[in-house]
Parts: structure tokens; sequence; C-alpha cells
């Protein structure tokens, strides 16, 4: 649990500050401590510590203190009371369902939710008789209609969701979750807490994967919870300590550190992705952006009340064209056109990142769990980064001017 003297502290401080104490050598920098084991003090202590009576590092599966200060700073940010870091954001799905789920169980998820946690909890946990109802994001009376009363476990939402940022109404969901005595777990990747707190809207978890902003230069795998104390204490940590779902104290030291940056970058990432997201709805060649800051987005005026008045740092759009096989064609010619950004499925770093969402991150869909989802041929997905956004706008009209030689 993060130390009651940083729960007053503002965001911005809280992102640089919270931590382990330093150790014996009073390092300002906070240290990374790369070991598998723990010298005990003697073997009484060490048979409490193992038996979980007493606070202490025992083995790396355990528990890390550089992986510690990168739980207690998340949990600050979020206003959690606790946070439990896994491999990756996948990982923090995995251990979410395995702690709290078995056989019989019912899960309801938004079908605009990222392709591989659909995978994951719609087909792999099938597998172990959990059932799972997928609903259209923004519908909340279809939400209300899935629930199935002392069945119904877990709502689980992504918002805004990747890639056509739709977003949903925390709030109404955790009523919707707490009135059927199920819990409310949102997928806060995309804003992160520098734009977004679900807990502050009855959110029960909050699950990230700090690969993307939490980081934010496209370095390492990280996953995260951030949960109730009892919850993580008696619910994640044994399946984590059976299953190996940890994360590695290198990978938490460059998460940690990543932290210290997050408001500035995702601010100013938020500012240049409305800039782009302007330019490119006046482009002759988009059929329709998808960004939650613009007007013209259907759920705009919930963003600036959910999302502290900024819109995310990533937009996708359509180009224009006839058929699903022209489409397809017109958005691979966009992105081979580029010279300057990343043709990348990542998202959250400081370059701007392109992908074709129905060829990389929803591939594996159906053409029809595809159109259901939105996701068309036609969709590029643009994480915006750091450069100067003249230059990220030229990089997109290279292709994007061209495309009526094709």
């Amino acid at each position: 649990m993060t130390d009651p003297k940083w729960q007053a502290l503002r965001r911005e401080t809280q992102a640089v500050r919270v931590a382990v104490a330093p150790s014996q050598y009073g390092e300002n920098s906070e240290a990374l401590y790369l070991t598998s084991g723990y010298l005990q003090p003697d073997a009484a202590t060490s048979a409490r510590r193992f038996a979980g009576e007493e606070e202490g590092y025992t083995y790396g599966r355990s528990s890390n203190p550089t992986v510690t200060s990168f739980e207690q700073r998340l949990a600050a940010l979020e206003g959690a009371e606790a946070c439990i870091a896994t491999a990756s954001g996948m990982s923090a799905i995995m251990l979410m369902c395995f702690s709290l789920l078995k056989a019989g169980d019912h899960v309801i998820i938004s079908q605009s939710m990222f392709g591989s946690t659909l995978k994951l909890i719609g087909s792999e946990f099938a597998r172990f008789g959990v059932e799972t109802s997928i609903v259209p994001q923004t519908d909340l009376a279809a939400w209300q209609a899935a629930i199935r009363p002392g069945v119904t476990r877990l709502l689980f939402a992504e918002t805004p969701t990747n890639p056509l940022t739709e977003l949903c109404d925390i709030a109404a969901l955790a009523d919707l979750a707490h009135n059927a005595g199920a819990l409310l777990a949102v997928d806060n990747c995309f804003a992160s807490p520098a734009l977004q707190q679900p807990m502050r809207f009855g959110a029960d978890i909050v699950m990230h994967s700090g690969t993307k902003y939490l980081d934010g230069q496209g370095r390492v795998l990280a996953g995260a919870l951030c949960a109730p104390q009892k919850m993580v204490t008696e619910q994640f940590l044994p399946v984590q300590k059976n299953s190996g779902m940890v994360l590695s104290p290198f990978n938490a030291w460059v998460v940690l550190k990543g932290l210290e940056t997050l408001d500035l970058r995702v601010k100013a990432q938020s500012g240049l992705t409305l800039e782009l997201a302007q330019w490119l709805e006046a482009h002759p060649a988009v059929a329709r952006v998808y960004y939650p800051g613009l007007v013209s987005h259907p759920q705009h005026a919930l963003a600036m009340r959910q999302m502290s008045g900024c819109g995310g740092a990533v937009l996708s759009f359509d180009v224009k064209a006839s058929s699903p096989q022209q489409a397809r064609a017109r958005a691979f010619h966009v992105l081979d056109s580029l010279q300057v950004l990343s043709l990348c499925t990542n998202l959250g770093d400081t370059k701007t990142l392109c992908a074709h969402p129905a060829s990389t991150s929803h591939g594996k869909l159906s053409e029809a769990q595809r159109q259901a989802a939105g996701i068309g041929q036609g969709l590029i997905r643009v994480a915006v980064g750091l450069e100067h956004p003249q230059d990220v706008q030229n990089d997109l009209a290279r292709g994007l001017n061209t495309l009526d030689s094709l």
C-alpha cells in the first residue's frame, strides 16, 4: 500500500516522488535491484516472511523493491489502494481473469476492445467454462440486458477503445455492475492516469499495458492491475506467485522512470493529436476521423468530462474508397508512402506510429467480428508522438495526396 504521506500530494509530484525508501546508500534516483533471491536475517524471520506473516522480500517471483516502487507510484497516480505489476498488459488481463473467475461465471466485454483481449476472454477462457457476452461499447442498454443475475461477475471495458476511440460512461457502467453484484474493470491504457482515473467514477479495477504511455518510449513490456488492497493481497498475489506472471526489475525500473514524464508527454501529445485530427478531417481523401477531442465525435461531451478535457494521443481515420478491396489498397499506399513516421503497431511512443488495424492488431478476428467492431480495411490508426506537427502532416499527405494515382 502507498505510504499515506504521498496521498495528499498532487499527481505531478507523485509521479516523481512515490517509491520505496532509499537504501542505506541514499540514492536519489530509484535503485534497480537485479536479484532473484534475498538474504534472510534468521530462520524464524524467513519462516514468517514466506508465510506472509511479516513484510519482507523473499524471492523474485513474489516481490522486488524496484517493482514495488513502480506499483506504489502507479497506484498513487490512479488513486488506488494498491497495484500489482505483471509482465505485459495481456498478462495483467490473464491474472485478473484467473484470479476472479471460475467455471460457470459470466463476463461482459465491449465488442470494441483490443483484438487480443476479445480472443483471450471470449475464446480461451471459454475452454474453462467461463461464458462471455460481447456488447456494443456505447450501448448502455445492451450492457444492462446482457447481465445475468447471480452469474455475471465482471464487466470489462476499454475507454477510449483501440482503434476507434469509443468511450464508455464509466460511472454508469459501475452502477450497472455493482447493482448486479459484479465488478467493473477498465482498461485505461489509451488515456493513462494523466488524463483519466476510472476509480473516481466507480471502477473497481484499472488495467494497464505499461508498454504504452507509462513507459512512453517503446522500450519494454509491462502490465499492471490497480485495485483495492484486499483484492490484490488475497486474490491477485497468490495466483501471480503460482503462475509466475511477474514484471522483471529492469522493465519495472524503465517504466518507473517513464512515469516521471507521463503528465508532460501525454498532455503535449494530446494537443498535437487534436491539431492532426482537425487537419485530417479537412482532407479531401479522408472519409472520417475518429478522435474524442473533435466536436464531431459522438461522445465528445463525455470525453471532455471524463478525460480531463483532453482527447488523448491516438486517432484513427478512414480513407475514402468504393470497396473493401480498394480501401485496403489505399490504406496500404498511405502507409507505404511514409518516410518519417513509423509503421509500427505499438503506441505511446515519443515517435508517431501508424498501423493498419484490420491486418495487425485485429487481424486474427473474423471478418464478421471486425465489421461488428467497425474495423474497416481503409482504417489507419495514428499514435501521435512529439514530432513537429507540420512534419507529421507532410508525411501523411505524401500518400493521401497521391491516392488518385492508384
